[in-house]
């Protein structure tokens, strides 16, 4: 989501336009993603209502849209929290992506149209343009939907889903555990080799490639213990001059 993204939601709020569940729950995964809000980050519904100018019951629904998104955790007479992942599950999930990506890829090795094949080029260019401009979010952007382009072509189905759950949620993870002064996951060239794999038809290849990336990936995250003190208002609320 983009900066633009961000300034209109602020205007909308600033002029009191209604904010549905889908609106706060795209800004609070936004922010997470751009580690904005930390692992264990509490979200009280009553402080997010005050944030947002909302109902209680809007903003239950919003957490439990993230909830199912394995953005947050969401517990009876508990207050919500950004997920905070455990070492065992964050290889658990990265494993299972690299399983299920993996074999995606070697199923649409060779199989792809023209048109989907320049479109997923035009994704890995513009993610690399915007890595050069110093624009992580649009990084971010680019990289999400190339994979979920991945995904939506799967010839199995059934993986195609499991795969757009994965992507969302090691995407988060990333966000949540990535090195403190990392300043990209960028890992220059892997999605240009991945595409030149795939037009080539060379399955297991392409499999290789996705699991290179994969390591890569969690190779840069930091898994220790960090403690959250965030100001909700600051990060997705309304700036003094919008109060």
């Amino acid at each position: 989501m983009s900066h633009a993204w961000h300034e209109e939601m602020q205007a909308e709020i600033k002029a009191g336009g209604r904010v549905s569940d889908r609106d706060i729950a795209d800004k609070v995964r936004h922010a997470v993603l751009m580690q904005r809000l930390p692992p264990g980050t509490k979200l009280p519904e009553v402080t997010l209502g005050e944030v947002f100018g909302v109902s209680r019951s809007v903003v239950r629904k919003a957490l439990t849209r993230l909830a199912s998104e394995h953005v947050v955790d969401q517990r009876p007479n508990q207050v919500a929290r950004v997920r905070a992942p455990s070492i065992e599950e964050t290889r658990e999930t990265f494993e299972a992506r690299r399983l299920v990506e993996g074999e995606v890829v070697a199923l649409l090795a060779g199989r792809l149209s023209a048109e989907t094949l320049d479109a997923l080029k035009v994704q890995a260019r513009e993610e690399s343009e915007a890595y050069r401009r110093g624009d992580e979010p649009a990084r971010i952007e680019h990289s999400l939907n190339l994979h979920h382009l991945l995904a939506e072509q799967s010839p199995n189905r059934v993986l195609g889903g499991m795969l757009t759950d994965l992507v969302l949620r090691t995407s988060i993870v990333v966000a949540l555990y990535k090195r403190s002064g990392l300043a990209s996951c960028y890992q220059d060239g892997q999605h240009d080799r991945l595409l030149e794999h795939l037009a080539d038809g060379e399955a297991e290849a392409s499999r290789r490639a996705i699991h290179d990336h994969l390591h890569g990936l969690e190779s840069l995250l930091d898994l220790s213990p960090r403690e959250a003190r965030i100001d909700l208002m600051s990060i997705l609320g309304r700036t003094p001059e919008q109060a």
